[in-house]
């Protein structure tokens, strides 16, 4: 077989976001700009210094049977709907190797990313030990706990044997599996990758600790207008949860197959910021590191980019340091890039940012539709680009590319390059 630089196309999406259960409910809120924020009135919260986030607009439990979510970390259990709502999409039915999917399992994989794993199960199980005693902790706590819980499951669900894995990149996690899951594909390991990521970290520990970073916006009074990327008055990124997750495949496979294709995946860029754990590297020479790998590893021109789905999480230094970088590799090609920052309605869902971002950026290229920035009412006068606000915006016809962006604590950067069809 011939595993040289094969194309590598988007086949199927899946998603369940605070704007909806499924892939189609997200996108239509995206394009209609409304935002997954509330405030929060579980008890737990109400001693908080923050007391709002995006939680799922689709309770997993209400999908999944009883037995099943005893099992699983609400996490993994977001990533499972998702697989399957892609793996639909992609018009498979049944595990890799039966009859309704007709896909090798030996070529088929799963790379499903999570920032932080099964926190809730472990705060829980914790709970659980103190007050009930040894005995009462449940022996699937492990399983389900492990941050390769969610790629585990996954690949149970479709019977991948290619591989299964777990990147763990805190906030680039989802992003860097999708890019991982192209490499598979493009280097001949496998012909489908089920890619994406996943968290579920909406618990006054994990609030609680990022409000003391003084990395959240404590906006309680007006949710919806907490997270306000590139505004003057930006304070901080709003928690959400969720999962979003693609089917990746090979071109030749998905035409023998007569698959419908979404878009090509062309490819990843990376880099390390090596500055601080938290803090991203200020003039975002990482971040430009990362874009340029990207342009050096691809067929991507920049003179074809139309959009931009921006990390933007609306803290006041990663959201300058990005635009920096950006406008320092791509120059004037920034100019005629529609960018849009989409958090600014999901919240930031950590390491499955990237997942429901990648499916937002197929999307957008399939629907030739750049989604709206909320709350954008001032622009920072730093930021020097064509900020999607208002309403969503119409992409130019033809041939044309898109951005993902997700960066992470530790200095962890990837950029995600996608071509229309």
């Amino acid at each position: 077989m011939n595993t040289t630089n094969r194309t590598v196309v988007v086949t199927g999406i899946g998603a369940t976001t605070p704007l909806g259960g499924d892939s189609a409910s997200t996108w239509d809120g995206l394009a209609a700009g409304r935002s997954g924020v509330r405030a929060l009135s579980e008890d737990w919260a109400a001693g908080l210094s923050v007391r709002i986030a995006a939680p799922a607009a689709q309770d997993p439990s209400e999908l999944l049977p009883r037995p099943v979510t005893r099992k699983l970390d609400r996490s993994t259990q977001f990533a499972v709907l998702a697989t399957r709502e892609a793996w639909a999409d992609a018009g498979l039915e049944g595990r890799a190797g039966e009859a309704g999917a007709p896909v090798d399992p030996a070529r088929t994989g799963a790379v499903v990313a999570s920032g932080i794993g099964g926190v809730t199960t472990l705060l829980a199980q914790y709970d659980t030990l103190r007050d009930k005693g040894a005995r009462r902790v449940s022996p699937h706590t492990v399983p389900m706990m492990m941050p390769n819980g969610p790629s585990a499951n996954v690949g149970l669900e479709i019977n991948a044997q290619a591989g299964v894995h777990s990147p763990v990149s805190a906030c680039a996690s989802g992003a860097e599996a999708v890019g991982y899951a192209i490499e598979m594909v493009r280097s001949g390991r496998a012909d489908v990758v089920v890619a994406g990521g996943t968290e579920a970290a909406i618990h006054a520990l994990p609030i609680a600790a990022f409000s003391n970073m003084m990395a959240m916006s404590k906006n309680n009074d007006e949710p919806q207008k907490a997270s306000r990327p590139y505004d003057v008055g930006r304070d901080g990124f709003v928690l959400g949860e969720g999962a979003g997750v693609v089917v990746l495949e090979s071109a030749e496979h998905a035409e023998r197959r007569g698959a419908r294709v979404y878009c090509e995946a062309l490819g990843q860029g990376l880099s390390a910021d090596s500055h601080h754990i938290a803090q991203p590297e200020p003039s975002g020479r990482g971040v430009a590191a990362a874009v340029q790998n990207l342009l050096e590893n691809s067929t991507l021109k920049p003179s074809e980019l139309a959009h931009l789905n921006a990390h933007a999480t609306s803290t006041p230094q990663g959201d300058l340091a990005e635009i920096k970088a950006l406008r320092k590799v791509l120059g004037e090609d920034l100019d005629g890039v529609a960018i849009s920052a989409t958090k600014s309605m999901t919240g930031h869902l950590l390491g499955g940012a990237g997942g429901i971002e990648t499916v937002a950026t197929v999307l957008a290229l399939h629907h030739r539709l750049a989604p709206p920035t909320l709350n954008l009412d001032q622009v920072d006068p730093e930021v020097d680009a064509d900020i999607v606000r208002g309403e969503a915006r119409a992409l130019p016809s033809g041939s044309i590319a898109a951005i993902n962006n997700s960066f992470g604590f530790g200095g962890h950067n990837v950029v995600l390059a996608f071509r229309s069809v």
